[in-house]
């Protein structure tokens, strides 16, 4: 499905280059320096990140399986809840990476360069420092993706497809720069790419709060206690519907689906959801947009004798 898939590109395609990014920089040194013959390690770095993530996967899916079969009288209560589990861990994670690696942009290279130099005179750490340095990239990356999957569970198909998609533009934009020469504006494509999945996330909050509203109301069908607290008619948290316009324009059809994809449009939008999404932009958001302008350098405080 393509709200489903297109989101998974974006964000593993963004993903994706950050790690293409710090394998080309390490070869480019490795070979600079003289001592290809440890680019077997950045390889070996490569394969562990994208097995490491495999395995997470796998293991997260047959936890979930696991889960759904053996309370089988709680799945209209377990399905939202690892919705929002899951939901909740890819917005801090994907928020987090986004802000964090915009601004040690401008010092990647230098800092990929100096700890590689500090490596390369240790003959002994220099293999495990290299293969280290690009598992943890890759499997970072990888990690994001496969939580931003399980994000939409019911679509997981259409999700990765998106991701090997993502995965395959990254590879090919990685070749383009360090093997093929070609030059690309990696300042315009990440900034590009950031505003998308900063959108996106702004999605997956208000997906996360639409969950949480689902895994109150099925406690409440549990217990008639809980279900008092449910604070309007139409939903138990989010109050009341601030717009319903899905006969105008559905999300799940074109070109709501589109809207929804990359702007995070809901045909149905609640008040609490809508108030979730603006606080996001502003702190979220907010903190995305300054860390692109370099911190600008202050004045020397004169000092009191």
């Amino acid at each position: 499905m393509l709200s489903a898939g297109l989101p998974a590109f974006f964000v593993t395609l963004r993903e994706g280059v950050e790690a293409a990014l710090v394998v080309g920089i390490v070869l480019a040194c490795l070979s600079k320096a003289k001592q290809s013959y440890l680019n077997r390690w950045v390889y070996a770095g490569i394969g562990a990140g994208l097995v490491g993530s495999a395995l997470i996967g796998i293991i997260l899916n047959v936890t979930v399986t696991q889960v759904r079969q053996g309370l089988p009288g709680l799945e209209a209560l377990i399905e939202p809840v690892f919705d929002c589990l899951f939901g909740a861990i890819a917005i801090i994670m994907l928020s987090w990476m986004l802000v964090w690696m915009t601004r040690q942009a401008s010092s990647l290279k230098s800092n990929i360069e100096g700890t590689l130099s500090a490596a390369l005179t240790d003959a002994v750490g220099a293999e495990w420092t290299l293969f280290s340095l690009i598992c943890i990239a890759v499997l970072r990356e990888g990690i994001e993706t496969v939580l931003f999957i399980f994000t939409s569970v019911q679509q997981s198909g259409a999700a990765l497809v998106g991701a090997l998609g993502g995965l395959t533009g990254a590879t090919l934009i990685g070749f383009a720069l360090f093997k093929w020469g070609i030059r690309i504006n990696l300042r315009q494509f990440f900034q590009v790419m950031g505003v998308l999945l900063l959108l996106i996330i702004g999605g997956l909050v208000m997906s996360f709060f639409y969950h949480l509203d689902e895994a109150v109301y099925a406690l409440g069908n549990l217990s008639p206690t809980l279900g008092e607290l449910c604070i309007s008619q139409q939903s138990c948290l989010l109050g009341p519907l601030a717009w319903d316009i899905h006969g105008v324009l559905p999300d799940k059809g074109f070109p709501g689906v589109l809207l929804k994809t990359l702007l995070g449009y809901r045909d149905r939008m609640y008040a609490g959801q809508l108030l979730a999404y603006g606080l996001f932009m502003v702190v979220v958001g907010g903190a995305y947009f300054r860390s692109l302008t370099p911190p600008k350098l202050r004045a020397p405080e004169s000092s009191v004798s």
